[in-house]
């Protein structure tokens, strides 16, 4: 139960004089970045014998990161911080300028404070991203459509295993806290903006400055690694390489802050009332989320770090001849590989937790029950990284100890299934789009999770590792269920996001598509991984034709399925149904303002007031 008095407020038009602030957008920032790269590109290459692999990697990388700086400088990221220094700090009128106030579609293009741009800005970065990844997964499994296909050559097909790996990769680790994480979780906890608004625009374009980067490994011959990117093999390969790893130090910047960003929010600005019971559960998981990502992804970085040393200046870390390991890579990477699966999951899941009871009409069935499975994953999930080393010879001994401590994993992800379950007991679903997802998760949850647990145990990974079963088990984790999270959240919230209702019959289409055809894609994939069909090969044995062509009749499925699904959200921006207020009766407070949402979310004097939790439903109001 909450209250909100809705008082009108009246706030200053943004007038600034000629700052430097109004000149400032994308297109400045695009400028200035690819200015400082040529620059320092000539500049650098002019002193250095580029005969010398050595030499190019050290002229490329510096390079890369002077492109991202310029962009930052340009788009006018430094000028708050700027002006503090010189004891000229932005003016109040400045300040509502720099969160876009009455400067419509323009501030989407502009570097800007107010959170629920930032979180546009994600949603069409993840969608920017998704399509990529996807439409490289397209050319994969054409490719393995029949054995001695040669739609590409082994070379082209290892850099397309790579980067579409990577690109998926940072497209879903910030699926869901990026778009809903930023506009709607602020004002669902009753907060006026997010606790850093600078900082929350800085993560969006330090991210932005990172794609071109990641792009730039196709016309500098690939990556030849795969998106494990293990040494010495990264140190050894070509240039496309320095664009990985600068796409992973940028983006390790990106998620930095915004995860630092989106805990203070929680913790320090919730409505008065909002005590920790009463919390949203979707505020709980990508809070827990981000504070899993927060030590974990800085061991990646780190990795990153010493590949470019040894690749530049001739450091030894992952060599063995000076004194290095291969180990210290594989160990940097994992403690970081396997809490990323946690950081993509949990925020997916808890979308749907927070779906399931305005679509049940009931209360989540428990709600500590939920938190403590968050609760377990996270901390479980940092025990089990060398569960993905147990072929690799690294210390057996402790392959029993990795073993049980990835089987107990499971027991907090059923805690999980266990509340979802006990909410739809008895219940009478209203099936909309964002409930048919939470059917869609628990059926690709169940499969993906009991497959893990084979994975797990030594002597079943001996024969699974590195075979295609491999591959098929953690799409059904990450795309089958955070994934399927994400789109839902997208449903759920596309009124409250953009005014307008998605398209209701596209989106049944799309999710039918995608669904079957997922399912028939992994499943088959599954079989020819029970087979022993190899991963990251460009070609395969005649026995596994079958289950590969029946795989890429899925894929395709899938593929027009979510281009179904792209047609629904741009159509439906523009021209879709207006959206009632809340159309779906739910209670948390993002529901109780209007669209479009005021600048500062609620009125001065009528802060909304917390008095119990947001799932009582079915209950008698005192």
């Amino acid at each position: 139960m909450t209250t909100l008095d809705h008082k009108t407020t009246t706030r200053p038009v943004p007038n600034p004089k000629k700052s430097l602030i109004t000149k400032l957008n994308m297109g400045t920032g695009i400028i200035l970045g690819v200015a400082f790269a040529f620059g320092t590109y000539y500049w650098l290459k002019s002193g250095q014998d580029m005969s010398r692999p050595n030499n190019v990697n050290k002229v490329l990388i510096v390079t890369m990161f002077m492109w991202s700086l310029g962009f930052m400088i340009g788009i006018g990221a430094f000028i708050g911080p700027f002006r503090w220094l010189i004891g000229k700090d932005l003016t109040p009128e400045e300040e509502l300028y720099l969160a876009g106030d009455g400067q419509g579609i323009k501030r989407y293009f502009k570097y800007c404070t107010d959170h629920k741009v930032v979180g546009i800005q994600y949603l069409v970065g993840v969608m920017t991203l998704l399509g990529v990844g996807g439409t490289m997964a397209m050319m994969i499994r054409t490719n393995l459509a029949m054995p001695g296909s040669k739609l590409v050559t082994p070379t082209v097909y290892n850099s397309l295993v790579g980067l579409h790996g990577i690109t998926m990769i940072i497209a879903m680790i910030i699926v869901a806290t990026g778009p809903f994480g930023n506009y709607i979780m602020p004002i669902m906890i009753g907060a006026r903006d997010m606790a850093f608004p600078r900082l929350n625009a800085l993560s969006w374009w330090v991210l932005f400055t990172a794609i071109p980067v990641l792009c730039s490994a196709w016309f500098l011959g690939g990556i030849p690694t795969g998106w494990v990117a293990y040494a010495p093999l990264s140190v050894q390969a070509g240039p496309g390489m320095n664009a990985f790893l600068c796409t992973i130090i940028i983006f390790a910047v990106s998620t930095a802050v915004a995860g630092m960003n989106i805990t203070a929010t929680v913790v320090a600005m919730r409505a008065k009332g909002m005590s920790w019971n009463r919390v949203p559960i979707f505020v709980v998981g990508a809070t827990i989320s981000v504070a899993l990502a927060i030590p974990a992804f800085p061991t990646f970085m780190l990795s990153m770090v010493q590949t470019g040393l040894d690749r530049t200046i001739g450091t030894g870390f992952y060599d063995a001849n000076m004194g290095g390991s291969g180990w210290l890579y594989a160990h940097l990477f994992w403690i970081m590989g396997h809490p990323e699966v946690y950081v993509i999951l949990i925020p997916g899941v808890a979308v749907l937790m927070e779906i399931l009871p305005v679509f049940v009409r009931k209360p989540l069935f428990s709600y500590g029950a939920a938190i403590a499975g968050f609760a377990g994953i996270a901390g479980l999930s940092a025990f089990v990284w060398a569960h993905h080393m147990y072929m690799s010879g690294w210390l057996p001994m402790f392959n029993g100890p990795f073993m049980v401590t990835t089987e107990m994993i499971s027991i907090p992800t059923g805690l999980i299934f266990l509340v979802m379950l006990g909410t739809l007991w008895q219940g009478r679903p209203w099936m909309k789009l964002p409930m048919l997802s939470v059917y869609a998760f628990l059926w690709n949850m169940l499969i993906g999770g009991i497959t893990g647990i084979y994975l797990s145990d030594v002597p079943a990974d001996n024969y699974l590792h590195g075979s295609m079963y491999v591959t098929a088990h953690f799409h059904y984790t990450l795309m089958g269920s955070a994934l399927t999270g994400a789109v839902a959240g997208l449903a759920y919230w596309f009124p409250k996001m953009t005014g307008r209702m998605l398209n209701e019959r596209a989106g049944y289409i799309s999710f039918w598509l995608v669904q079957v055809g997922f399912q028939v894609l992994f499943l088959g994939m599954f079989v020819a991984g029970s087979e022993g069909q190899p991963r990251r090969v460009a070609d395969y044995a005649h026995m596994y034709a079958h289950a590969d062509l029946i795989s890429t009749i899925g894929a395709y499925s899938v593929g027009t399925g979510f281009i179904v699904l792209l047609w629904a959200v741009v159509h439906s921006w523009r021209h879709g149904k207006i959206a009632p207020m809340n159309p779906w009766g739910a209670k948390t407070l993002e529901w109780t303002v209007p669209y479009p949402v005021p600048l500062t979310n609620f009125p001065d004097d009528a802060m909304p007031v917390v008095t119990s939790d947001f799932y009582g439903y079915g209950k008698a109001v005192k």
